[in-house]
């Protein structure tokens, strides 16, 4: 199938605009594969700390002629998607030794759990952790002793992180070893129900705390399709897995050999063999596009949306809203799971999962095929299928049709013919809205405005009983430079209860929502934010707003609004306290939501 008009004009477009940065940084990772294995311009000293450790796989280092492959690890047991990697390195170096090649540990990255900060302090220090995990990934790396380097990690800032570290480094290949989801719990749906009771006084925290503990109960990613599971769709449309490795289970038999023929792959296609694969090569305009489509084409997290720019401009890659809403327009929606749907992310494996999505997205011509990959040249290795049979790991040709229509439908009969995310754009400014969950009849909302400067302001006038109409709740105050921009996950309960109420009632923030933000329209990422002078400094209680998901308009209808002086809230709590008061640097200097909100990769890089 040819490729759509609108991916190559798009992929064009990317293209054209990244020109400068993307042949400046293409021409510093040539450079650096020039030298060779990096070991061998090391001196005997720096050698000589380096394999110290290395018991008899000190010659193998030393010789410089079998590939070393560096961990970069997110490991802890506190996060349960992250918990099954404490084993992981020992395989991986047993794996990497009967290959006669050899594996070390390069270094840890931290990984906080959304989770467990959700509506905490510890929260404002969630989306800058992705910048600070690529920056320890750096220095794991800087040790400049690895011809490969393996990936560990799952969740919401950490894949992020992680990828900015890899295309910093880019001259040598990088894999990214999933851990896998744990198996199906309490369903998310009747999670959100207690949620909901429990916000509306109907339940008490006993009856909360037994949905919640019944639903995040093992090892593994939590398997509704939020940002860790968004994370781990993007890894095999932009071809840093193995192939169909994403969504299997943690402990099982064929996890255990995917991570060891992902090491073995690592390990053939370094510069010292035949298949070299800098992730340079993997990491250029057409795998951000083929992300952004896998992105639409499942729903996934709006804070994708913030991530991608962030990754793509490691890479000299500049990615713009623009992009994603026109590839959202021409995208179909072929995947229901949960919030946009009753399934988990083990029901949609089942169904056919990746594999049969990636196919019928080729068919349809909206994604590049001609793609380099760590499985080797071509997206078309994707629709394959990995099978374990008397302990010999295989690739099969994938489901050919959904197995289960609920969950996933084919490109030509699609749930929506446009794509999970819309953005908006109008006076307040621009931002985005996860449209796949929200009903269509839900999605065009004017009324008078409520302003709060923080989620627990909303929950206490929700408890008052002052919410009576239909209405716009504004959250501001909550973008990078004033917070650090936490997730406002904890306003859904009690905006769905407003809804199901059958109030109409939306969401406009300058911060962020979970990928799990159900089905309550939120406008969310505003861009200027209100303390870098964006409008919503300047709206009022009783300000009339649109907000319009299907013509894309953001609007504050009251006309004097931007004539206000502006608000300038006391933001010296967020500076103290679980941290915060380490990351002033950060608040400081961080871009805009647009540009990726970063600071180690500041909009003008």
């Amino acid at each position: 199938m040819a490729l759509h008009p609108i991916v190559e004009k798009v992929t064009d477009r990317i293209r054209s605009r990244s020109d400068k940065p993307r042949n400046a940084y293409l021409a510093r990772m040539r450079a650096a594969a020039e030298d060779g294995p990096a070991r061998a311009h090391l001196t005997c000293g720096n050698q000589a700390h380096a394999y110290a450790a290395m018991g008899d796989q000190k010659a193998t280092l030393a010789g410089a002629r079998a590939p070393n492959l560096g961990i970069v690890t997110a490991y802890n047991d506190m996060l349960s998607a992250h918990q099954p990697f404490e084993t992981f390195p020992d395989l991986i170096r047993r794996t990497a030794q009967t290959a006669g090649a050899t594996a070390q540990v390069a270094g840890g990255v931290p990984a906080m759990c959304d989770g467990v900060t959700q509506g905490q302090p510890g929260m404002e220090l969630s989306l800058f952790s992705r910048d600070v995990i690529a920056m320890a990934a750096g220095v794991a790396l800087s040790h400049n002793t690895y011809d490969a380097a393996a990936y560990l990690g799952v969740c919401d800032k950490i894949v992020p992180g992680l990828i900015m570290a890899a295309a910093t480094f880019g001259h040598i290949p990088a894999i990214f070893i999933p851990a896998g989801p744990m198996t199906s719990g309490l369903p998310n749906d009747e999670k959100a129900r207690v949620r909901n009771q429990f916000a509306a006084g109907e339940v008490g925290r006993d009856k909360l705390m037994e949905a919640e503990m019944a639903s995040y109960h093992g090892p593994g990613t939590c398997t509704f399709y939020g940002t860790a599971n968004t994370n781990q769709m993007l890894m095999e449309f932009m071809g840093l897995h193995l192939p169909g490795s994403s969504f299997v289970n943690p402990n099982t038999p064929l996890r255990e050999a995917l991570t060891v023929a992902a090491t073995e792959r690592a390990l053939a296609i370094t510069a010292l063999g035949n298949a070299y694969t800098p992730t340079c090569d993997v990491l250029d305009e057409r795998a951000f596009v083929n992300g952004i489509v896998g992105l639409m084409a499942t729903g996934g997290s709006t804070n994708l949306v913030i991530h991608l720019p962030a990754m793509a401009r490691a890479a000299g890659v500049i990615l713009d809203l623009e992009d994603f809403a026109e590839l959202s327009e021409i995208t179909p929606l072929l995947a229901k799971v949960y919030p946009n749907g009753l399934a988990d992310v083990n029901h949609f494996h089942a169904a056919g999962g990746l594999g049969y999505m990636i196919g019928q997205l080729l068919e349809a011509g909206l994604l590049h095929d001609d793609t380099k990959t760590v499985a080797g040249d071509g997206l078309e290795l994707y629709t394959q299928e990995p099978k374990l049979s008397d302990g010999t790991l295989t690739w099969d040709k994938g489901a050919g049709t959904s197995l289960n229509d609920k969950i996933l439908r084919p490109a030509t009969d699609p749930f929506q013919t446009s794509g999970g995310l819309k953005q908006l754009a109008g006076n307040l400014g621009r931002g985005v809205m996860k449209v796949s969950a929200v009903a269509p009849e839900r999605r065009v909302i004017e009324a008078r405005a409520r302003v709060f400067q923080d989620q627990g302001s909303v929950k206490a006038a929700f408890q008052a009983g002052e919410f009576t109409e239909d209405t716009i709740v504004v959250v501001r105050f909550q973008g990078p430079k004033s917070n650090g921009m936490p997730e406002l996950h904890n306003l859904t309960p009690t905006l769905s209860v407003l809804q199901d109420r059958g109030l109409k009632v939306a969401l406009v923030t300058d911060g962020r929502m979970s990928g799990a933000s159900g089905k309550v329209p939120a406008c969310i990422h505003v861009t200027p934010e209100a303390t870098e002078g964006g409008l919503l400094a300047r709206i009022a209680d009783g300000d009339v707003i649109r907000v319009d998901a299907e013509a894309g308009v953001l609007e504050v209808v009251t006309e004097g609004v931007a004539d206000r002086p502006a608000v300038e809230p006391d933001l010296s709590a967020n500076g103290f306290g679980m941290g915060r008061e380490l990351f002033s640097a950060f608040r400081a200097n961080v871009g805009p939501a647009t540009s990726g909100a970063s600071v180690a990769l500041p909009a003008d890089s």
